[in-house]
């Protein structure tokens, strides 16, 4: 009877223990109090314990709590944090209230970079009249100065390190005439670090540097709603004319290519390497311990048939993990835990190994890729641009492609980066959150890592008869000459799994005067004879030339689709366009560019309020704040300081 007795009471006490270790999931959105706007990147916590999550970008949460959780806290600065129970419910929503007497107590001395390393977050804020205009985004404060009463404020910690950054010059595209040149040719780009970059400046009180706004990076971070391929094709080509949303006398026509979308079960397997910045600059709290977080989402999506080798670099390169299998998590996660930074930075030594550890384990028919993690500051061995460009382009022959994610502020190294993924044949990401790599390294996994059509080229054809002048938005550094379209030697930009890219042409057309279609004096050794309207009837307003590689072949595709002059009416354009049109037009105007015209960001707010769609992620409503943001920053000349690079 007393051995019975024990068994039961283990029995009973293992029952216990069970019910107390099982979880259970809540699930809810975060709005404001104020103005019923959802808060991404708020905090959400089990009290008195180390599990959370944060808010994505349209304010959801998704929380694991132990089953006798009691109480789940909500903060996010600048908001009063709020305690809620735990009943019965598995949704929790919640209303924070805005610490307006607080906010209201914070005034700029000047919008200058800090050197601090303590800042661990950043705020975008303006405030006017003591009147709240913008959001504070995940910053810890301490102390902060009245200074003035110009109604501009700012943090001296916080504020983004930018004096030792550096971003290649870019300059415009600038109105061609159809006539001398009927010929536009570029090399696609899915890159979209500008945008992320942009956010980090704008979310850090400062308008960006403008060298760092690259337009079809901005465009391109967003999803569009387009029709994939048929026939087995691996990209489909969609078009929309309309009038120019910054001048209605001008066109706009936007391109969009749409790649297959192939499901992850049936992608390729990969062998994937590990390429870790461990130098002492990456010690930062937004630099190495959020790569280590944002790798550990890659792992979590990897399959048994796909590989992980780790190199590191500092003063020197080493291997930390031989070629793992991708089912074996825990072997892969407790090496990117044991990363730790110092040192300084031997890039090139660290490229080179992680390329020799890709050829070893290649996969002939399957995704190789290197992904370097880093803020781009390489000061050991070959660390120049151009020293970076020709490793990279030899080593690419391999059929290894590099592919670069981004990371930290302050000596940030955009144009070391950008040159690594563009002669890589790969893409560039910039992370700078947990949201930022959720969204690059698990819901765009595919478009991120495999690739369905390379070397992808456009050229189109301007009818003169139609078109007096034309402008390409953006892809400045991705103009090839006219001879580049059929040289199949000649690299551009590759398309992955799923993705989506947006091209926009401003148009002049025939009898449109204005100061832009610029003319010269006729020739004196030729008669250069001038196309009119009445000699060329073609309702035909241009060709558009798409020229494309599948994975595994060297020599180009070519399909074409033609363009007919018949403009809607911009109201009545699709949802896409619109929003599109709005993220070029917040472009122009962070570039300060000479083309911008009429446009305005109260103009470009209100386009892509139009242009949201249903927006189940949030991104669209996250960029109209961050134009707001931007709107008031843009009075206070709170221009980020930067060292260029040509």
């Amino acid at each position: 009877m007393k051995k019975l007795m024990i068994v039961l009471t283990l029995f009973v006490s293992l029952a216990a223990f069970k019910r107390d270790t099982s979880t259970r999931t809540i699930t809810g959105t975060v709005t404001d109090a104020g103005d019923g706007q959802t808060l991404p990147g708020v905090t959400v916590s089990v009290l008195g314990s180390k599990i959370g999550t944060q808010t994505d970008g349209n304010g959801k949460y998704k929380l694991n709590v132990p089953a006798n959780a009691k109480t789940i806290s909500f903060a996010f600065i600048g908001f009063q944090t709020k305690q809620v129970a735990i009943g019965k419910s598995n949704v929790i929503d919640v209303k924070l209230k805005a610490t307006a007497t607080q906010l209201s107590e914070v005034v700029v001395k000047a919008y200058q970079p800090q050197k601090k390393k303590s800042f661990t977050a950043s705020m975008a804020v303006v405030m006017t009249d003591k009147k709240l205009s913008g959001r504070v985004a995940g910053l810890s404060i301490s102390r902060a100065q009245v200074v003035g009463n110009n109604g501009y404020y700012n943090y001296n910690v916080p504020a983004p390190v930018a004096d030792n950054e550096s971003y290649k010059g870019l300059t415009e595209n600038k109105f061609t005439n159809s006539v001398n040149e009927p010929l536009s040719t570029f090399s696609v780009d899915v890159d979209a670090a500008s945008y992320s970059n942009i956010r980090r400046f704008i979310n850090g009180g400062q308008m960006p540097p403008e060298d760092a706004v690259r337009v079809e990076e901005m465009i391109n971070y967003f999803k569009y709603d387009l029709a994939g391929p048929k026939d087995n094709e691996p990209v489909a080509i969609h078009t929309e004319l309309s009038s120019a949303p910054w001048n209605p006398k001008h066109r706009l026509l936007r391109i969009g290519l749409k790649a297959k979308t192939i499901p992850t079960n049936n992608l390729p397997p990969s062998n994937l390497v590990f390429l870790i910045d461990v130098s002492g600059s990456m010690s930062d709290a937004n630099k190495l311990p959020l790569v280590r977080s944002s790798l550990k989402m890659l792992v979590d999506q990897l399959r048994p048939q796909d590989k992980v080798a780790m190199v590191v670099y500092a003063g020197a390169a080493g291997v930390v993990l031989p070629s793992t299998s991708g089912d074996k998590k825990e072997t892969i996660k407790n090496a990117i835990d044991n990363l730790q930074a110092g040192g300084s930075t031997a890039g090139g030594a660290g490229i080179k190994l992680a390329y020799k550890i890709a050829a070893e384990n290649l996969m002939k028919k399957g995704n190789n890729r290197i992904i370097l993690a880093t803020d781009g500051d390489f000061n050991v061995g070959a660390s120049s641009d151009e020293d970076m460009e020709k490793l990279i382009e030899k080593e690419r022959e391999s059929g290894i492609s590099l592919s670069v994610l981004g990371f930290g502020m302050g000596n940030y190294k955009d144009s070391k980066m950008e040159t690594l993924a563009d002669k890589g044949n790969g893409n560039y990401a910039y992370i700078d959150n947990a949201t930022e790599a959720q969204k690059t390294l698990v819901s765009e996994f595919g478009g991120t890592l495999f690739t369905v059509a390379k070397d992808v080229k456009l050229q189109i054809e301007f009818n003169p008869g139609k078109v007096q002048a034309y402008r390409l938005l953006g892809y400045e550094n991705r103009v090839l000459d006219k001879e580049d379209f059929n040289d199949d030697k000649k690299d551009a930009g590759d398309m992955g799994s799923g993705h989506t890219v947006t091209a926009f042409y401003e148009i002049i057309p025939v009898g449109v005067k204005d100061g832009f279609a610029a003319s010269v004096d006729p020739l004196k050794y030729q008669k250069v004879q001038q196309v009119k309207a009445d000699l060329n009837p073609s309702a035909e307003m241009m060709t558009i030339k798409f020229r494309y590689k599948e994975p595994t072949s060297s020599a180009s595709k070519l399909s074409q689709a033609v363009v007919y002059d018949k403009s809607v009416d911009f109201k009545q354009t699709s949802s896409d366009f619109k929003f599109a049109s709005a993220v070029a037009e917040v472009g122009m105007l962070l570039r300060n560019s000479k083309f911008k015209q009429k446009a305005s960001f109260d103009h470009a707010i209100a386009t892509a309020r139009e242009g949201k769609g249903s927006d189940n992620e949030g991104y669209r409503a996250e960029f109209i704040r961050l134009a707001e943001s931007a709107k008031a920053l843009s009075t206070s000349n709170a221009i980020a300081k930067v060292d260029d690079e040509d």
